[in-house]
């Protein structure tokens, strides 16, 4: 067993990520750790970099940038969509809603905003655009 996490490694942690008022967005450390593969995507690849080298049993606090995180808010991605494309069932404002590309793929917006004849749909992650406070506790690799 590795002392310290690889760009390879199979790594079991504990991580909470939080805005950096202390607002709580998801946190394993009150329930199963979690076991990741390290360069399989299961994790933000700043996340991981941050990762890479640290020691088992050991504990860090990183401060990411927008960009590190979830990525910037952009503009481009939040667009009017006529209630015509949109699934006949009462939609109401601030809630997320699923939409099928033409190629089959499925994904996921927030509607900002709705009236009779349309929404305002905001495809960007929910984080986009803001900073995260990412916190980690190492518990083993292999």
């Amino acid at each position: 067993m590795s002392k310290i996490v690889a760009a390879d490694s199979l790594v079991t942690l504990h991580y909470r990520i939080t805005l950096p008022n202390g607002q709580p967005l998801i946190s394993t450390f009150e329930a199963t750790p979690a076991t990741l593969q390290m360069g399989a995507g299961e994790m933000l690849p700043a996340m991981e970099e941050l990762i890479i080298g640290l020691e088992i049993d050991s504990n860090h606090v990183f401060e990411l940038e927008p960009e590190d995180a979830f990525g910037l808010h952009r503009p481009e991605l939040v667009e009017r969509v006529l209630r015509e494309h949109m699934p006949p069932e009462e939609i109401e404002a601030m809630s997320i809603m699923e939409f099928t590309a033409p190629d089959g793929s499925r994904y996921s917006g927030l509607v900002r905003e709705i009236d009779e004849g349309s929404a305002l749909i905001d495809f960007n992650h929910p984080l986009a655009g803001k900073h995260i406070r990412f916190e980690v506790k190492i518990i083993g690799t292999s």
